[in-house]
């Protein structure tokens, strides 16, 4: 499975115990979703691999407690700890409303209320303390602030996501 048909669901942040268990901190708002998973892919070199578990619990508030089948010993968790653990998009429970995962939004129109079209979102840059779209209009690039005070309406049947930029926002990029 290619890495574009899954997301991330969070890293190997260290190990549990001297059985193999590892933490994984998830990259979620509901954690316990992910509670009784079977099987998770593993970032590893440039492949993905399957792990499969034998069991999977929630340990304090975002972290993930895993025993692999694979792995029951110490030596073989410490060469996981830093990897990236992905499932495929098909296990993403769909969103409705205003909420959307951002690599669903990719490819859509914004339209803002006073200026209309601004754009195409080219990319999401949740890198920085407030998550942006990053939205291409020709030559010039807008970075729009992604929260709820801005967004009146994602319209996945046409496309669009419909905002209210931030007064003088707009202008600074394409005036």
């Amino acid at each position: 499975m290619r890495k574009e048909d899954c997301f991330y669901l969070g890293k190997v942040v260290s190990k549990y115990s001297f059985k193999g268990e590892v933490l994984i901190k998830l990259d979620t708002d509901e954690p316990d979703i992910y509670e009784n998973m079977e099987s998770v892919l593993v970032s590893l070199g440039n492949n993905l691999v399957p792990f499969f578990i034998d069991r999977c619990r929630l340990h304090k508030s975002n972290l993930l407690r895993i025993d692999f089948e694979e792995v029951k010993d110490e030596p073989t968790a410490d060469k996981l700890i830093g990897s990236e653990l992905y499932l495929p998009l098909t296990m993403l429970p769909p969103l409705t409303g205003n909420k959307f995962y951002y690599h669903e939004v990719i490819g859509f129109t914004i339209l803002d209320e006073v200026h209309g079209d601004i754009g195409v979102v080219e990319s999401v840059n949740d890198n920085a303390s407030q998550d942006l779209f990053e939205v291409k209009k020709g030559d010039k690039e807008l970075f729009i602030p992604i929260n709820d005070d801005i967004i009146n309406k994602v319209d996945r049947e046409n496309k669009t996501i419909h905002v209210k930029a931030p007064e003088g926002l707009v202008e600074l990029y394409l005036g």
